[in-house]
């Protein structure tokens, strides 16, 4: 098998739909609460609604994009000890976002930390049960240095 380059043709766009190419949608109880929670505590702004309480879509730094969405069907709240899944979400001054979504009322799970991998960050918990982490990056670092391996560069 030899490797080919691949030419991916321009998307089109859609005011009505997030422009990033991976958006996580996430299930809280009250989107409304969610919203006003994310947008205090991480500076996510606030795009479309979707209804009253059915659906928010909300950008994320410069590009991109989470959707908030309520429970319905299969779709369900995170549960007490388990977790699926950590969105990771890279900012300026970890530091000051950290605080700030602190005295918002996020639980912190992991205290922030600098890595050897260059980055510092560190894990919150939200009022809907949902992990992110707040990511800065602190030096380049080839990740060979601290024993990953890169396959294909950034």
């Amino acid at each position: 098998m030899s490797a080919r380059a691949v030419i991916v043709p321009p998307m089109l766009t859609n005011r009505s739909a997030p422009p990033a190419t991976v958006t996580p949608v996430l299930i809280y109880r009250d989107v409304r609460a969610a919203v006003t929670w994310l947008s205090a505590a991480f500076g996510f702004e606030e795009c479309v609604r979707i209804g009253d309480s059915h659906r928010a879509q909300l950008r994320v730094g410069s590009d991109g994009a989470v959707v908030v969405g309520d429970v319905r069907g299969d779709q369900v709240v995170p549960s007490g000890g388990v977790v699926t899944q950590v969105i990771k979400v890279r900012v300026r001054e970890v530091d000051e976002a950290f605080a700030r979504a602190r005295e918002c009322g996020a639980r912190v799970i992991e205290e922030l930390r600098t890595y050897e991998y260059g980055e510092r960050s560190g894990v919150l918990e939200d009022l809907g049960g949902h992990r992110w982490e707040l990511t800065q990056t602190v030096r380049d670092v080839a990740p060979e240095e601290w024993g990953g391996t890169t396959i294909a560069p950034w």
